[in-house]
């Protein structure tokens, strides 16, 4: 069986034995909002980087949830979730760990400026758009963001040797101070990390 697909099935699992043991004593439930369900639809059908529609729902619903006291619109969060999920798994990165990096990062702001002048919602230093011939390209486009600071992420992760500690504090410009992989370990823990 395939991590991704454990991970599903303990998702699942925990859920499910979650409202068995609150379903007596919890309030009635909300039925799910018909917006927010077309929007999820909308984005699985169109969600080529999970190995499957099921994966896609899953994993889509679960952090759709979990985002959406940052970004209230459903259209907005899940356009930008399948983002995050395409540009982590095309670089090779736990999209959850991107989203943890994003949270420091910027807290979702993808206009976000750093007092150092790093740009968006990975917070990419414009540098890197003259550096590769690129000095058009917009780094508050999300997609482009994206594609930039998962890149550069990938690229400190493999040069550190899978050391994500290491890679993060690269990613940071604070490498050998830990100050920086903690906060985004913690987010990650508390907040994206998959059960």
């Amino acid at each position: 069986m395939t991590l991704p697909r454990l991970r599903i099935i303990r998702i699942l699992a925990g859920s499910a034995f979650l409202l068995m043991g609150a379903a007596a004593a919890a309030p009635p439930v909300e039925p799910p909002d018909p917006e927010l369900r077309a929007v999820l639809m909308t984005a699985v059908d169109l969600s080529d980087s999970f190995e499957d529609r099921y994966e896609a729902e899953v994993w889509l619903t679960d952090m759709s949830g979990r985002l959406a006291r940052k970004i209230p619109d459903p259209v907005q969060r899940v356009a930008l979730l399948r983002y995050i999920h395409r540009e982590a798994t095309r670089a090779r990165l736990a999209p959850e760990l991107v989203l943890a990096v994003i949270e420091v990062e910027s807290n979702f702001d993808r206009y976000a400026i750093s007092s150092a002048g790093a740009l968006g919602l990975m917070q990419v230093m414009p540098f890197w758009l003259h550096e590769i011939g690129r000095p058009a390209d917009n780094l508050f486009h999300v997609p482009t963001n994206l594609r930039f600071g998962c890149t550069i992420l990938k690229f400190y992760l493999d040069k550190e040797r899978g050391n994500v500690g290491r890679a993060l504090a690269r990613y940071n410009g604070s490498l050998g101070r830990n100050t920086y992989p903690d906060r985004v370990f913690s987010v990650l823990d508390r907040r994206w990390g998959v059960p």
